[in-house]
C-alpha cells in the first residue's frame, strides 16, 4: 500500500479527491443551470444580463420585473426544494435501511394532499376565476398550506407514536407510513367523490406540485427548514453511517440508534412536509436522486449528503426549466415532468443495479 507524505493511503486520498471533485462540480453546474435557467422563458434574457440583474445593476426596468418578481424566486424555490427532498431521502434510506426509503415513503404527501383536500371542501376555499381550463385559485392558500402542513404532522407524529411502541424498527416505521398513505388516501377520494366540479378542480389543482407558486416568503421559509435540517444530518453523518452496517453494529459504535431514527425521520418528515404544504406533491426527486449519488461517489453519508443536495437541486431546476419551456405559452406543472422522467430513471438504476 501506497503511503503519501502525510501516511495517508494514495489510494484513499485519491478516493477522496473524486468525491470532492464532484462535490465541487455539482456546486459549478448548479450555478450555470439557475443563471441559464432566469434568462429562458416567453422574454429571453442572455445569461450576462441576468447575472448583471442579480448583482443589482439595472440593464432594463423589464428584466428587473421579470427576474426579481418571477424567475428568481422560482428557480430558487426549485433550488431549496429539490436540495431538501433529497436529502431527506438520502437520510430516509439510511435510517428505514430501505433503499425505497423516500420523503413520501411514510404517507406524509398523502397526509398533505387530504389536509388540502378538507380545506378545500370544508372551508370552501376553491373558486373557478374564468371558463378557461386550469383557471383555479385557492382563495386563501396560506390557510390551506396551514391545514395541509397540520395533516402532514399529524402522520409524523402518529409513525413515531407506534414507532415508540415498538421500539422504532424500520420495518414497523415503513408499514405504518404505508397504511396512513392508504389511509389518507381514501379520506381524499371520499371527499372528491362528495365534491362539486369547483371543488374537485381545486383539489387536483392543488396536488400538481409547481415551484411557480411560491413567493420570496415561502422560499426563505423552504430554505430555513431545509438549512437547520441538513445542518443536523450533518452533524450525524457518522451516525447514519453506523446504521447503514446494522443496528447491532451501530449500537456496539456507541450510536444511540432509537434516537437517531425517531429524530431523523421527524425532521426528514418536517422539511417534506413544508415543501410539499407550500408546492404540492413532486414525486421522485427524493428518491432517485439519492440512488444517482450513491451509484457514482458511494454510501459514505460524509459526501453523499451534499452531493444529493446539489443532484436534488440541479434535477428539480432543470426540471422547472423544461416545464417551462415545453408548451409555451402554456407551463406544465414541475411534478408531471418529474414523474416522467423519474419513473424510467428508477427502472433503469435497478436493472443496472442487478447487473
Amino acid at each position: 500500500m501506497h503511503f503519501d507524505d502525510g501516511q495517508i493511503p494514495v489510494e484513499y486520498s485519491r478516493h477522496i479527491r473524486r468525491k470532492v471533485l464532484f462535490i465541487s462540480g455539482g456546486l459549478l453546474l448548479t450555478i450555470m443551470v439557475l443563471i441559464s435557467s432566469i434568462g429562458m422563458g416567453p422574454v429571453s434574457i442572455s445569461p450576462l444580463q441576468a447575472l448583471l440583474t442579480m448583482m443589482g445593476e439595472t440593464v432594463s426596468k423589464r428584466f428587473d420585473l421579470i427576474i426579481w418578481n418571477i424567475r428568481l424566486p422560482q428557480a430558487l424555490t426549485a433550488v431549496a426544494a429539490g436540495a431538501g427532498l433529497s436529502v431527506a431521502g438520502a437520510v430516509m434510506q439510511a435510517i428505514l435501511r430501505n433503499p425505497l426509503g423516500s420523503p413520501f415513503t411514510l404517507g406524509i404527501s398523502h397526509a398533505a394532499a387530504f389536509g388540502a383536500a378538507i380545506s378545500v371542501m370544508v372551508l370552501d376555499l376553491g373558486t373557478m376565476t374564468s371558463s378557461n381550463v386550469g383557471a383555479v385559485t385557492i382563495n386563501s392558500p396560506y390557510l390551506t398550506t396551514a391545514v395541509s402542513f397540520c395533516f402532514s404532522l399529524i402522520a409524523t407524529f402518529a409513525i413515531i407514536a407506534i414507532s415508540r411502541l415498538r421500539r422504532a424498527t424500520p420495518e414497523v416505521m415503513v408499514l405504518t407510513g404505508v397504511a396512513l398513505g392508504a389511509l389518507f388516501t381514501a379520506g381524499t377520494m371520499f371527499l372528491q367523490y362528495f365534491a362539486d366540479d369547483v371543488q374537485l378542480a381545486a383539489m387536483v389543482f392543488w396536488t400538481f406540485g409547481d415551484v411557480a407558486r411560491a413567493t420570496w416568503t415561502e422560499l426563505g421559509i423552504i430554505s430555513a427548514v431545509t438549512f437547520a435540517a441538513y445542518i443536523w444530518f450533518t452533524l450525524n453523518r457518522w451516525n447514519f453511517n453506523a446504521i447503514e452496517a446494522g443496528d447491532e453494529t451501530a449500537k456496539g459504535l456507541g450510536v444511540k440508534v432509537e434516537r437517531v431514527r425517531l429524530t431523523g425521520m421527524l425532521l426528514a418528515s418536517l422539511v417534506t412536509a413544508v415543501i410539499v404544504s407550500f408546492l404540492g406533491i413532486i414525486g421522485f426527486v427524493g428518491l432517485v436522486c439519492p440512488h444517482m449519488v450513491r451509484r457514482l461517489i458511494g454510501d459514505d453519508y460524509r459526501f453523499l449528503l451534499p452531493a444529493s443536495c446539489i443532484t436534488g437541486a440541479i434535477l428539480l431546476l432543470g426540471a422547472d426549466t423544461a416545464a417551462r419551456l415545453m408548451l409555451a405559452p402554456n407551463v406544465l406543472p414541475v411534478s408531471v415532468l418529474t414523474a416522467f422522467l423519474g419513473a424510467p430513471v428508477f427502472i433503469w438504476l435497478i436493472i443496472r443495479g442487478n447487473k
